[in-house]
């Protein structure tokens, strides 16, 4: 089944962070997105910004920072032709990883879900590899047992063209919230261009609770990328 993922984000309040990889409708681009949201002052009070290898995100207002612990990190870098997306530090976990010539799954066995009880916050990643193969993986507890991580790993070697699957940190919002569950959802993918598909994505997401979201598509022949962030917060 291939869902809408404009509908899918509307009819959510709350998906938390959510990662999507796909492949653009002409078969020529590779797709990344990465939005965050946010129920706490703390949280909300972000921004993305572009970095030499990707994005970061940071304090919208230094002086309401309480606490940068797990909010503030890389959710995007880009090593050697491979992205990396994720919703914490462990981005950095991966490219370490990859730089020693390991794969991404050898940097998640290190990795748990976040100290964050109750909710324990899922981990989520996604790399993209040059030709456009990606994967995706999330990293959470056993049904809010903390003493269990249980590790995911999803593997997409031959991307269709329109399509994309999309992974996010919350299946919906509640206290303590309900983490993800089930694959990655499978989408379509109609937008031509980041611009057109972070419109899209933007104006679904929940207005209360939507901080940041990226868009990435990656020109599979060329290497050559158009990026697109749109910042609540402005």
């Amino acid at each position: 089944m291939i869902y809408d993922i404009g509908k899918l984000l509307s009819e959510n309040t709350y998906p938390g962070r959510g990662i999507i990889l796909g492949r653009s409708r002409d078969d020529k681009k590779a797709v990344v997105a990465y939005f965050i949201m946010g129920r706490s002052q703390n949280s909300r009070n972000r921004i993305f910004e572009e970095t030499a290898d990707g994005i970061r995100t940071r304090a919208f207002d230094e002086s309401r920072m309480s606490d940068p612990s797990l909010i503030i990190y890389h959710p995007v870098r880009v090593l050697s032709g491979v992205t990396i997306v994720t919703n914490g530090d462990q981005t950095d976990t991966i490219r370490d990883a990859l730089r020693e010539g390991h794969c991404y799954r050898h940097a998640l066995k290190k990795r748990t879900f976040e100290p964050d009880g109750p909710n324990w916050t899922p981990r989520i990643s996604g790399v993209v590899e040059p030709d456009g193969q990606y994967a995706l993986s999330i990293l959470k507890s056993m049904d809010g047992d903390p003493t269990c991580c249980c590790r995911y790993f999803y593997e997409y070697d031959r991307p269709i063209a329109g399509a994309g699957h999309f992974i996010h940190t919350y299946r919906r919002d509640g206290d303590p919230i309900p983490s993800f569950t089930g694959e990655p959802e499978r989408i379509g993918i109609e937008a031509e261009s980041a611009g057109e598909f972070a419109e899209l994505l933007w104006k679904n997401l929940n207005e209360d609770n939507k901080v940041s979201l990226y868009v990435r598509y990656i020109d599979i022949a060329s290497g050559e990328a158009d990026s697109v962030i749109l910042n609540k917060n402005v």
